[in-house]
């Protein structure tokens, strides 16, 4: 098996750091990435102390602010020649209204833009890929969704679930038409609901626990690695099979208005 090179967003704990030791294990060199470079680099050296140091990079940057997102893909550009795979695993949670830097709700900031802000940049490294991956992590709360772009930066609307399952929404929406896009390139894109897993976010949430980091991890690890999968774009995937989405996830209507918004929101068109 060809090694890949693989930049995990929010690979610091959670399902992303767990992401990152699997992969590791399976041969393939990884880009950690973390909010600040302390934890960042001390998460890189926990996964030295069981792996090869040179396979282990870090990046880091808050993905709350668009210019530091622009300055992470920035770091990736310089220092390689290849991206095999992104996987937009970082997410938050809030239960508190709140701004990005460039004024969105944080919550939608986070989980959706700052990640197709950073494929838009990164998207010309996955072509030097000879079978690009694009993974999404979304959740099964996308399910209870809606896409409310008018109301996106309403005090008055905003609900903490609400506003994390619109982003969720959001994730499999956009990845989705990328997929559609990229159609006929040697790059794919899909996503994935990671299970419900003991995380920060699980218990900040929701007060709850859940099934292990590795379960979390299996499914971004599977599209990520497998062999079988080179040919396969434009799916939702749940505990390491093929599943159907919410009906808005492929809503024509809903993906193109949401790619619209986040092309002037970013401040960038996007190039394929």
């Amino acid at each position: 098996m060809k090694s890949k090179v693989i930049l995990i967003t929010g690979s610091t704990d959670g399902i992303g750091y767990q992401t990152a030791y699997e992969l590791l294990k399976l041969g393939h060199t990884i880009i950690l990435h973390g909010r600040n470079k302390e934890k960042t680099f001390s998460s890189k050296e926990k996964l030295s102390s069981t792996f090869d140091r040179d396979k282990i990079h870090c990046v880091y940057g808050d993905l709350s602010s668009l210019t530091q997102v622009e300055t992470i893909s920035e770091k990736v550009l310089n220092q390689f020649n290849k991206l095999d795979v992104l996987i937009n695993n970082a997410g938050i949670y809030s239960n508190h209204f709140s701004l990005s830097k460039e004024g969105f709700e944080l919550t939608f900031a986070v989980n959706h833009l700052a990640h197709f802000h950073l494929t838009n940049q990164l998207i010309p490294l996955i072509k030097e890929s000879d079978n690009g991956r694009i993974i999404n992590v979304s959740s099964v709360a996308h399910k209870r969704g809606k896409l409310e772009l008018e109301n996106i930066n309403d005090q008055n609307t905003f609900s903490p679930y609400g506003s994390y399952a619109q982003s969720k929404l959001a994730n499999v929406l956009f990845s989705n038409l990328l997929a559609d896009k990229l159609n006929g390139t040697k790059i794919n894109s899909n996503s994935l609901h990671p299970g419900v897993i003991s995380t920060k976010l699980l218990k900040k949430g929701f007060g709850i626990s859940g099934a292990s980091l590795e379960t979390g991890a299996a499914t971004s690890v599977y599209l990520a690695d497998s062999e079988n999968l080179v040919n396969t774009n434009g799916k939702y995937f749940d505990n390491c099979k093929e599943e159907i989405s919410a009906p808005l996830a492929v809503d024509k209507t809903l993906q193109h208005d949401l790619w619209e918004f986040s092309e002037k929101a970013t401040g960038k068109s996007f190039n394929i």
